[in-house]
Parts: C-alpha cells; structure tokens; sequence
C-alpha cells in the first residue's frame, strides 16, 4: 500500500504513518504490521492466506461514528428548506421525528435503521454508536434500544432528548420518568446514557439527576452540550466524569481548560453546523490546548441528514482549522477514545481488523477532495460487511 495510518504514535506523528506498508490478518485482528511486501519480500505470518495488492493506495482504520441517531421515522426535508430560506434552527424539531417514530412499526424502523448502517459502512465506518431519543415514552424509547442493539454495541438511551408535548410545562415530571421507569426498561439493551443540557431541552440540575441514575443503574455518561449557546452541559460533563461531550460549539475558557484537564473527549459535529449555518467549533482552540477531539457524524433526520465520515474530516480541515492528519486521527481513534474503545480506531497487532482502502495515495484526499466518493474497500473484523438491509 502506499501509506498506512495506524494511529500508533512515532516520533512525533500521531497518525503512525508507515509508507510501503503491510497488515497481516488473522482470525479478525491485526497479527502484524509493518513495512513490507511493496517489494515482493513476504510478509510474516503462515503460508496460504489471501493478499490484497492495495497497488499504491492508501489504508487508514475504519471511521468511529460516536455520534449518531439512526432509529427514527420520517423526513423533515422542508424544515431543511425552510432553514436554507432563513429560519432559525431551534430543537423543537425533534418532536416532529418523535411523532413519525412512535407511529412507526418495528419493521418499518427496522428497515430504515439497517439501510443507514450499510450507507455508513459503504463510506468506511466499521463502528458505530446509535442513539435512542425519538420515542420519548417507556414503550418506545425500549423499542429504539432493542432494535438499535441488532446493529451495534454501542446503544445510547437518550430518553433526555427534549420533553414530549404531553409533558408540556411538567419537566420535572418529565425526567422522573426518564430517571425511573424509562431508564429501567432501557438499560438492559444500552451501554451510554447521554442528555441533552442546552436551552429549549434542560437544565444543569435536571440533566445531572439523569446521569446520576444512568451511572447508578451500569450506563456510562456521554452528554450533548453547548451546542445553541453558551451553558452548562460542558462543565456538567466533566464533572460527571462522562467519556465525551458531543456539539462543543459555544465555548468559554473555563469550558476548554475544564476539558484539558479531564479525559473527556469533545466531540465535534461539522455536519451540524453545515445544515444549520450555524458557527463552527474552533478545533484549532480545543488542540492546541491540550484536549482529545473526536469527530462524528451526528446523523439525524433534522440538523445533521448526512452519514459520511469523509465529509466530516472535509469540513473540520476546510472550516475548523484541523490539519487532515488531525482531522483523520479524530474521525478514527479519538472516536474510539470518545466510546473508551481500545480495540478500534487503530490498526495495530491485537486490534481488530477494521480498515478502509482509500482509492487515493494519502489520507490527505479526504480532504483535498471533498464530495468524490473515495472509500474503495471497508473490512470489518477483516471481512468485507455484506449489506443488512
């Protein structure tokens, strides 16, 4: 191959990057990695295994979406349009999805759910976290998690997304559900429990009372914050000892040296201020002061409609002021810190075998070619994913 990113840190590259490079597979982990086979000189390992001659191209590990919401029903293309004609995004949107959705059959969920997996898997992404939030109500939000446990272990209860109309000036009342009865029924198909801390959806003392539960009943924290405005759900975050706050938009000092001095990675969502115009995160900000970044998708069907890894790296390079090697490493091993992952996000010996062949010489064409579709090849546990749907 022409250049390898393991993500493994050399002399000052956190890309780990090997030029005439090969990866020795076996039983669905990396056995071995190094320079080699460019040459016609035999890679180690036994005799017999399959090669695949990447004939100059590059290999990079397979994308980590920490950030997604993929069991939902419904569109809202025209709130999309409405938007691009000068609306103001705001969260209530959410409930038009949470309507469609708890209409929605499990089949019909089902289907639309395995679809977008295979449409992210196609643009290179091996791991993927999957949110509920849509049901808002115990039946549903359980039926989210369930069917959202068929695609991945990485299942987040976001019964805290927004407050249903029927509780309607009771928030309060709303999150004792979420905190009680919701969080039982959900928890035994989620690792995460995240909340939504802005404006419009709830404050600091009723999203910590959430945590506080989900941490009580095994769930680890995420947190969706600062994403409309100035807040709370920052510091809230690292508080709470969560592994990532996702959106990160509106930040003060306070936000950024709290985050530099924990482990809790920030977890940037271009695609979202993309679709809203709103203002992007500073990433250059976050880095330089010493704090780990992941880059997700945030796929949705109201801010963020998009599933593609590449297009995130594109936007945080073009607008956030990453270079496409930090860019690349946040879409891939800081995604993997983002879920307390150590088997993805790099390719090394023990890792499991998720890797994506670029149809381009560097990883740095994720960037410089925004929109062309250069996710060639994608192994996931060092096979080729057959489609879901």
């Amino acid at each position: 191959m022409g250049e390898l990113t393991t993500n493994v840190a050399v002399g000052g590259d956190p890309c780990g990057t090997i030029c005439d490079a090969g990866v020795l597979v076996r039983d669905g982990r990396v056995a071995w990695v190094g320079p080699g086979g460019a040459d016609g000189s035999p890679l180690p390992g036994p005799d017999g295994l399959p090669v695949i001659d990447a004939g100059g191209r590059a290999v990079i590990p397979g994308f980590v979406d920490s950030h997604t919401h993929l069991v939902f029903a419904g569109d809202r293309a025209e709130e999309f349009a409405a938007r691009m004609a000068g609306e103001t995004y705001a969260a209530g949107g959410i409930r038009t999805t949470v309507a469609a959705t708890r209409a929605a059959s499990d089949d019909d969920l089902r289907v639309r759910l395995r679809s977008l997996v295979d449409e992210c898997r196609a643009q290179g992404t091996t791991t993927i976290e999957v949110k509920t939030g849509y049901g808002l109500d115990v039946e549903t939000e359980t039926r989210l998690a369930r069917l959202a446990a068929e695609v991945t272990e990485e299942v987040t209860f976001l019964g805290a997304h927004v407050v249903p109309a029927e509780f309607a000036g009771r928030a309060d009342a709303y999150v004792d559900l979420v905190a009680g009865p919701m969080l039982a029924a959900v928890a035994p198909a989620a690792r995460w429990i995240d909340v939504f801390c802005e404006d419009g959806a709830f404050t600091a003392g009723q999203a910590r009372r959430v945590l506080e539960a989900g941490r009580a009943a095994g769930l680890g924290i995420r947190v969706h914050g600062n994403q409309l405005g100035h807040g709370d759900g920052v510091r809230l975050a690292v508080e709470c000892g969560a592994a990532a706050v996702d959106h990160c938009t509106y930040l003060s000092d306070a936000d950024v040296e709290a985050l530099a001095a924990s482990d809790t990675v920030a977890t940037l969502l271009p695609g979202v201020e993309f679709s809203t115009r709103q203002p992007y995160p500073d990433a250059r900000r976050l880095l330089d002061a010493g704090v780990t970044v992941a880059l997700a998708s945030d796929c949705n069907p109201g801010s963020s409609f998009t599933s593609s890894m590449p297009l995130m790296v594109a936007l945080a390079v073009r607008e956030m002021g990453m270079t496409p090697a930090e860019a690349v490493w946040a879409a891939t091993a800081g995604g993997a810190r983002a879920l307390r992952r150590s088997d993805v996000g790099a390719i090394a010996p023990g890792m499991r075998a998720d890797l994506v062949l670029l149809d381009a010489p560097s990883r740095v064409h994720l960037a410089y070619r925004p929109g062309v579709p250069l996710v060639r090849r994608v192994w996931k546990d060092g096979v080729e994913p057959r489609p879901m749907a």
